[in-house]
């Protein structure tokens, strides 16, 4: 999930007369907060004149008006090629972006549906999901301006069409070098790690009354901390290809219908949209989408899925064994569930917690079963 230096939401009530004001939307009838969603707040409005989706845009990292209309752009251009998406309403003025009392707000269709986790996919339908991906990846190539890279301007898709060829059977160790090429951002630091374990450690010892989630946060800590000692080694470089991504491709914002469940109706929050390592982007989205509760993935349904990624994204194998290193590697470094917790008191993701926290020792533990599940 995506990380913010926000507080916690309190309670707040849209202004709805002014904003509606602004749209050709009707009177409002209900409003009713939608309980997905870490960052930002939503809320299912009902109108003289339909349904609704109306977004605030409240987490600082991704509330700039401006920002938010280049996102809306781009999700009518994903929109006008196919791609399941929900572009925002306009306003009287043609606006997607109506601020009110120095909040930022957007309208959009409501579309029913649900959300799925992967252990509710078929097979197909995770293949179904990895080829959407890739299409997201492709589409926001056409959409979006040139990435820079080295310099110069050049499309994401041919920066992955100059590289060498991949081997058969691609390893996921770093002392690969198809594994490693394009390197471009820094991997987590150990030593910044080791000295993070340390403080969460001093929080655990310090918070009373002391509970379940202390325990297992202190177990955690003293675990990860051994498994970083045993492989600081394996720090991956930096970073490899990147393009345009999502940015939080997750089950909470992709949207299925029951009449139609074998295509999402919609992909939702585009708040992250931004350039990135694709292929990370792909892993990471697995990772959410096919871990079990007891933290372990569901390897055939990963299969199913970044098999169909790489063929609709146009990635090779050796784009996706780096892109596993250095998730893998990313997860092992990182923290902010219990960051959350100590440092802000926000316990939303603690739900979380108990699955994301297993799976960084069993992905340590099965390492190259994961990384032939993705590249195979």
């Amino acid at each position: 999930m995506p990380r913010s230096s926000v507080l916690p939401p309190v309670l707040h009530t849209p202004p709805l007369g002014p904003l509606l004001e602004r749209y050709a939307a009707g009177s409002a009838l209900t409003c009713d907060p939608v309980d997905e969603g870490l960052l930002n707040r939503g809320y299912r409005l009902s109108t003289t004149r339909g349904r609704y989706f109306l977004k605030h845009h409240f987490d600082p990292e991704t509330a700039d008006p401006a920002a938010i209309a280049r996102q809306h752009r781009a999700t009518q251009r994903l929109a006008d090629l196919g791609v399941p998406v929900a572009p925002p309403l306009a306003a009287r003025d043609g606006r997607t972006v109506a601020v009110v009392g120095g909040h930022a707000y957007a309208l959009h269709p409501w579309i029913d549906g649900r959300h799925r986790h992967g252990g509710q996919l078929t097979d197909a339908q995770c293949a179904r999901l990895g080829a959407l991906l890739g299409v997201v990846h492709a589409s926001l190539e056409r959409v979006m301006p040139a990435v820079p890279v080295r310099g110069r301007l050049i499309p994401a898709q041919r920066q992955a069409q100059g590289r060498a060829a991949a081997p058969p059977r691609p390893s996921c160790r770093t002392d690969t070098p198809e594994a490693v090429a394009d390197a471009r951002t820094e991997s987590a630091d150990p030593a910044a790690t080791f000295a993070l374990i340390d403080e969460l450690l001093d929080r655990v010892r310090r918070h009373r009354p002391a509970d379940a989630f202390d325990a297992l946060a202190r177990h955690r800590l003293l675990e990860r901390r051994e498994l970083l000692e045993r492989h600081a080694g394996r720090r991956p470089p930096q970073g490899g290809s990147v393009g345009w991504v999502h940015g939080d491709f997750h089950p909470f914002n992709v949207l299925y219908r029951d009449d139609v469940p074998d295509v999402p109706a919609a992909i939702l929050d585009w708040d992250r949209l931004g350039v990135q390592p694709r292929a990370e982007e792909a892993v990471r989205a697995a990772v959410i989408f096919f871990v079990r509760p007891v933290g372990a993935l569901d390897l055939a349904r990963v299969r199913s899925y970044a098999r169909a990624y790489r063929r609709s994204a146009g990635a090779d194998p050796a784009e996706l064994a780096a892109a596993v290193h250095r998730v893998w590697w990313e997860r092992l470094n990182d923290f902010w569930m219990l960051r959350w917790h100590y440092e802000r008191g926000d316990t939303r993701a603690d739900p979380q917690f108990p699955a994301a926290s297993a799976l960084v020792v069993w992905w340590t533990r099965e390492y190259d079963a994961v990384c032939e599940a993705f590249t195979e």
